[in-house]
């Protein structure tokens, strides 16, 4: 395996102090033993503020690096002003059996999505990339909000990795797209199905994991657009996260970044600005 060090593609704005090489030189070395030990080979990059390992060819690292790079350079600039401070490994499976095999290796459980996780405890990223890399930006959004929002809640959390899951460069920033949650969220708005925004701004883990219907994923996802969409995305996360002690939800933030009192009104003009987007 070899070890490149590459220079950020864009420039970042954002402050903060980069990490020591030393401290790269001596976690990849560490992360070679351990590799070595599960007996997988991979190859080796650094984007700061991780390591990205592949299993695959050099030129699909390479390619997969380079989305790692855009994504952090440009999550940096746009919202996070702290980077994770950890070195964080960016595992990356060139299909299902090796994705399978290598977390079993890596982690001592399987792992219970066949796209990809991040994992705080063990401070790695774990991605079957032939699913796209869709699954790999949303991942990566986990650990900067860790970093620079502590304790932010699921639907903020989520909301933002789903946003970017289906992303692209505007005018110099990432901006996320409609994607294949759409279809979901307004088959469950045509049902009645949906939480009103107060409820799914307070829903703690168990509430917001516990539903499998995705359509919690795909509310959060969808309302973060809008904001985006009226360019008031940065602005509420920011006042959110300078508010959020007096405001854990981020809700009273929610609405007044809206300027709106009947937040229920809201939300039946919402969902119906929500039926008439398209995907693809």
């Amino acid at each position: 395996m070899r070890s490149i060090l590459l220079v950020a593609l864009a420039a970042c704005t954002t402050a903060h102090s980069e990490p020591g090489h030393d401290r790269y030189t001596a976690h990849i070395q560490a992360l070679r033993e351990r590799l070595a030990g599960k007996k997988l080979r991979a190859t080796i990059r650094i984007e700061e503020p991780f390591v990205v390992v592949g299993d695959s060819t050099d030129a699909a690292l390479a390619r997969d690096a380079q989305t790692v790079r855009w994504a952090a350079d440009h999550l940096e600039a746009d919202f996070f002003a702290k980077r994770p401070e950890k070195i964080l490994d960016i595992f990356l499976f060139h299909d299902a059996h090796s994705y399978e095999q290598g977390v079993l290796a890596l982690t001592g459980e399987a792992p219970d999505t066949p796209y990809g996780f991040y994992s705080k405890a063990t401070g790695g990223l774990y991605m079957n990339i032939a699913t796209g890399g869709g699954t790999l930006v949303h991942e990566i959004v986990h650990p900067y909000v860790e970093a620079d929002f502590p304790n932010a809640p699921p639907w903020l959390n989520e909301g933002l990795g789903s946003l970017f899951e289906q992303s692209a460069e505007q005018d110099g920033h990432i901006v996320g797209r409609t994607n294949w949650r759409l279809a979901g969220l307004q088959h469950a708005i045509a049902r009645g199905a949906t939480p009103s925004f107060d409820t799914l701004a307070h829903r703690g883990a168990n509430e917001f994991y516990g539903d499998d219907s995705g359509v919690n994923y795909a509310e959060a996802r969808y309302l973060l657009y809008y904001l985006q969409q009226k360019g008031l995305l940065h602005e509420f996360y920011r006042a959110f996260r300078a508010a959020r002690a007096k405001d854990p939800s981020g809700y009273a933030t929610l609405a007044a970044t809206l300027g709106e009192k009947d937040m229920a009104a809201f939300q039946t003009r919402w969902e119906a600005w929500v039926g008439k987007l398209v995907f693809p």
